[in-house]
């Protein structure tokens, strides 16, 4: 059998001067293992498999570098016109399969040789079959002719013959070698005595004198030897029953094979779901959108900070942009090249976080990868790692997060030995970390160590100049997206400015994108914001010279202090503090007027 008989066609090919991130955006997108390299005359110069692309990936390679620097070279490329029993023990799984003019023709898979063995199986059967047919005379078959005898024997597989009645007719040497029996026990003895005696567990021909239908099934002998047994009856021209011919095709060492590659598929599902978080994150990093003096301030801070190796803790409120001062902190860094890989503490079950962050060794637990696992400060190795909403770290793992950071290594659970890895940390969080250290929710050793270089991200209603930039910003992103051309009147972008944003840039990134597809018109109006300017308080005098409401003046005076506290403190809990209130009542009548007066 040659390998042009059983390769599979591909559409999926690189040249040589495709770059990395090329390859992987491919290997991500298509169902692939592996994927043929070309030269400028479409000849086949090499391959690029998944499993270089995951170890590439986990070196940090650059996104830039050219895929003809890590093919593999000729060792997957096999010829067309080469036997497939020349490849049955090869390591390689996956090959690309070239013609005589070294042209790529096809993809060579070991899953291949098992669908091709069963059709080859098939077909001696059906052969054996008619030969046996040939031989029929007067209700009885003769199985003494010298050109039987050596098509049976000769069989790679091993051949088992009875008559209509289950007793033994014949038997090759095939079916002695698989399974360890010997024929001169078995030769005209019934089926059902022999599978009563022990000498198989399961017979597949009693089965079909059972069923008159073929049957295939899988056995495994003291030899060792897994089986595949496929008994077909053969009927005579009045419909009797009148023999059962049974093939034994030893299919150990492609059981093996299948285990090996299920084997395989795992460890590569495990790098894949450990690395796929960070795909996007590592290949597509975004830029910063500053324009106000205030931002531009910060930048210039995050900037020079990135120059060192310090521990960074970012703060801010909800949607205030943390993650994007991370990472411009990374793409400034010495470390640019490397990983930046971003935990979301609070989006990790407390039950997984500490297998999630530092891994396990195999027979860690119950339940535990056979493999064992990396953990994320692993993969991060060499680059930065960035802890978004630390606040949210349970109790017990900041204790190991602590010595991760004072030791530089990390150990696996259930490891005796820990492993040294070089990381850059960051942090993020919109929680008073130093009030959680009062409320010891929060280690206090672990806060002093994460907060050597504080960098406090200002909310949208304190940075108005970045506003109406990155309205366009956004605005020239979908439009782009979706073939729109659509702009903002003077009279909305002017409502954007004096709107307050308690969401921040992503409550803003939302109302744009709300907006854009929502609207019928190329122009977005004031009216299609469904949004209203900061409240514009009545001014009160407290002094009791004018007459008002006296309810109406209250809630009023009482809006405004409640919503300038917040403003001031940042957080409920500050805020209700500094009115003399708990954070539960200053969180109703906050939300109340909100609601009410859109502040």
């Amino acid at each position: 059998m040659k390998v042009r008989e059983v390769m599979t066609k591909s559409d999926f090919t690189l040249k040589k001067n495709n770059t990395f991130y090329e390859a992987s955006k491919l290997f991500s997108n298509n169902e692939v293992e592996i994927i043929p390299i070309l030269d400028k005359d479409e000849k086949l110069i090499g391959v690029v498999t998944k499993n270089d692309i995951i170890k590439n990936f986990i070196k940090g390679i650059s996104p830039d570098t050219y895929v003809k620097h890590i093919l593999c070279g000729k060792i997957n490329i096999i010829n067309q016109d080469s036997k497939v029993m020349d490849y049955m023990n090869a390591t390689e799984r996956y090959m690309a399969v070239e013609n005589a003019e070294g042209k790529f023709v096809g993809i060579y898979s070991t899953k291949d040789i098992f669908k091709q063995h069963f059709v080859n199986a098939k077909e001696k059967i059906s052969e054996l079959k008619k030969r046996i047919d040939c031989f029929y005379e007067c209700d009885e078959v003769k199985l003494n002719c010298i050109e039987l005898d050596a098509i049976i024997e000769a069989s790679f597989d091993g051949i088992y013959i009875t008559d209509g009645k289950a007793n033994t007719l014949r038997i090759n040497k095939s079916y002695e070698n698989i399974t360890g029996l010997q024929r001169k026990n078995m030769i005209n003895r019934n089926m059902y005595e022999l599978e009563k005696e022990g000498y198989i567990s399961k017979s597949s021909t009693l089965m079909v004198l059972k069923t008159r239908k073929s049957n295939t099934i899988e056995q495994e002998f003291n030899t060792g030897k897994k089986v595949l047994v496929s008994s077909n009856p053969i009927f005579d021209e009045k419909g009797n029953l009148n023999m059962v011919v049974t093939n034994v095709r030893d299919i150990t060492e492609l059981y093996e094979l299948e285990e090996q590659l299920a084997k395989n598929m795992k460890l590569t599902e495990k790098y894949y779901s450990e690395i796929e978080v960070m795909r996007i994150q590592y290949l597509n990093l975004s830029d910063i959108i500053a324009k106000d003096k205030i931002m531009i301030n910060l930048l210039e801070v995050a900037k020079r900070v990135a120059n060192v190796e310090t521990t960074v803790l970012i703060l801010g409120e909800t949607g205030v942009g943390k993650e994007e001062i991370a990472k411009y902190i990374h793409k400034n860094s010495k470390r640019k090249d490397k990983n930046f890989i971003r935990i979301n503490c609070g989006a990790i079950p407390k039950n997984l976080i500490e297998s999630e962050l530092f891994g396990y060794v195999k027979g860690a637990f119950t339940g535990a990868n056979k493999q064992g696992k990396m953990g994320l400060f692993e993969v991060a190795d060499g680059g930065t790692i960035f802890l978004d909403e630390i606040g949210e770290l349970p109790l017990d793992t900041q204790v190991k997060l602590l010595s991760v950071l004072e030791e530089g290594e990390v150990a696996r659970i259930g490891a005796v030995t820990p492993i040294k890895i070089d990381i850059r940390v960051l942090a993020a969080t919109n929680r008073d970390l130093e009030e959680m250290t009062k409320d010891k929710t929060f280690r206090a050793d672990l806060y002093y160590r994460l907060n050597v270089v504080p960098l406090i991200v200002p909310p949208l209603r304190e940075r108005r100049g970045d506003i109406v930039p990155l309205v366009q910003y956004f605005l020239s992103k979908l439009n782009k997206k979706y073939s729109f051309e659509k702009t903002f009147t003077i009279e909305a972008l002017n409502t954007l400015y004096n709107y307050n944003f308690p969401g921040n840039v992503r409550e803003l990134k939302n109302i744009v994108e709300r907006v854009v597809v929502m609207s019928s018109n190329d122009k977005i109006f004031k009216n299609d914001l469904s949004i209203k300017s900061s409240f514009n308080f009545t001014r009160v005098n407290i002094n009791g010279e004018d007459i008002c409401n006296l309810k109406e003046a209250v809630e009023k005076l009482e809006a405004k202090l409640i919503n300038n506290a917040f403003n001031n403190a940042g957080n409920v809990r500050d805020a209700a503090k500094m009115l003399g209130i708990n954070s539960s009542t200053f969180f109703r009548k906050r939300k109340r007027y909100l609601e009410k007066y859109m502040f």
